[in-house]
């Protein structure tokens, strides 16, 4: 195909992405220092990290529920940040909450404060869900995850598109090589017009950070097209879909009551025991504890040495919520490639590794999309505006200056 169709393709995909991209990249931005953002917003909920034993999940559900009697807990989440945050809902039959996240000190099980993640924020402690929601689905629930999944796909793919068109045209006589004369898509030329700058930012920008550009993009798709890509995962790598992925037994949810969160407590942790034995890796902490009750399981998580994220861990036991017995293993890394390669994407996209450098060009990524999108936006209608003055007979010399990518 000529130049000039994927021209027209990144300028239309850009143009109806840019909104999007600018949204996520600038909350993606903030989100790379959450815990920081919650404790600082949060202080009461988020007291920081502090010496002393934790107790245990099943513990501090039973907590939980002793507080609030009306509701039941779904799952026990230690946040690093000196409490645990659990999520409830309402019991069959009783009213709805005001609230889905209640917290509570890690090691005394005192109650620290509540906060809904749902609707509009009405407080310091519920901006960060709210900005959290922006990111993932637009606060607009699944269809809005659907959307962005729509974005992130179109991102991927025109990732590519973008990176052809930094290449200098081919055919004719060339003097320079390949090198010297893609060279200036490189560059930010100095001393330029107001137009050919931002041309510059748009076109260098891209190159340097095109391979940060495509992870998030093609991470973006697992976390709201995730059917999609693991499709593709499969039909590349060796890849398991997780127990999330795959159709729950018939008897799930049959009526029947679950185990207690004290006897699933030991469970999960004799069984993410047993499997560390077995598979030769450690456990440092409890991460989690969750009931999923649809499904009929319970999932204990942990942060172990197969684990690639430094704040939480996602190295997990799945086991029947009736029986106890082992429904799945989830190491994030060291058995399949494809597995392995999701886990590295997902923790890239949260900034979750290689420590506050990382975080820092994480935050400075979504800034430079939010640039990428408007300057972009800028060179369409600059262009535009071009062509409007050219097919009314005005000067030339009103023209941006043309750029060999276009």
């Amino acid at each position: 195909m000529r130049r000039s169709f994927w021209v027209i393709v990144h300028r239309w995909v850009g143009l109806t992405m840019a909104g999007f991209l600018i949204l996520v990249g600038l909350t993606g931005a903030l989100l790379a220092f959450l815990p920081e953002l919650n404790q600082w917003l949060s202080p009461r909920l988020f007291p920081g990290a502090r010496a002393g034993v934790a107790r245990d999940a099943g513990a501090l559900a039973l907590r939980a529920e002793a507080l609030v009697p009306e509701a039941q807990v779904q799952s026990v989440f230690f946040n690093g940040m000196g409490s645990a945050t659990i999520r409830m809902e309402a019991r069959p039959g009783a009213s709805p909450l005001d609230f889905n996240q209640l917290f509570l000190d890690e090691g005394s099980g005192e109650e620290l404060g509540r906060r809904s993640t749902k609707g509009l924020p009405d407080g310091t402690s519920t901006i960060l869900p709210f900005v959290y929601r922006l990111h993932y689905a637009l606060a607009l629930g699944e269809f809005g995850g659907w959307i962005l999944g729509l974005v992130a796909l179109a991102w991927t793919i025109d990732c590519f598109v973008g990176f052809y068109l930094t290449l200098p045209p081919q055919g004719g006589a060339h003097k320079r090589g390949f090198l010297q004369r893609w060279r200036p898509s490189w560059l930010v030329k100095s001393g330029a017009s107001f137009y050919r700058v931002n041309f510059d930012l748009h076109r260098a920008g891209g190159l340097w950070l095109w391979a940060a550009l495509l992870v998030f993009a093609w991470s973006s798709v697992f976390m709201n097209l995730n059917g999609l890509y693991m499709s593709v995962t499969e039909l590349l790598l060796d890849f398991e879909r997780p127990i999330w992925a795959q159709p729950a037994p018939p008897s799930a949810s049959d009526g029947r009551e679950p185990l207690g969160w004290r006897e699933a407590q030991a469970i999960g942790a004799r069984l993410m025991d047993e499997q560390a034995k077995a598979k030769g890796f450690t456990v440092d902490r409890q991460v989690a504890l969750a009931l999923e009750r649809e499904e009929g399981r319970y999932r204990y998580s942990a942060h172990s040495s197969l684990d690639i994220g430094e704040k939480y861990g996602s190295t997990s036991v799945y086991f029947d919520a009736h029986g106890g017995e082992l429904s799945s293993f989830a190491p994030p890394s060291g058995a399949r490639t494809g597995n392995t390669l999701t886990a590295w994407l997902m923790e890239l996209h949260m900034a979750n590794v290689f420590g506050l450098p990382y975080r820092i060009f994480v935050c400075a990524l979504g800034l430079a999309i939010a640039m990428l999108s408007v300057t972009g936006v800028y060179i369409w209608w600059k262009k535009r505006k071009a062509r409007g003055f050219r097919k009314h007979g005005a000067a030339t010399s009103a023209s941006p200056e043309p750029t060999t990518a276009e």
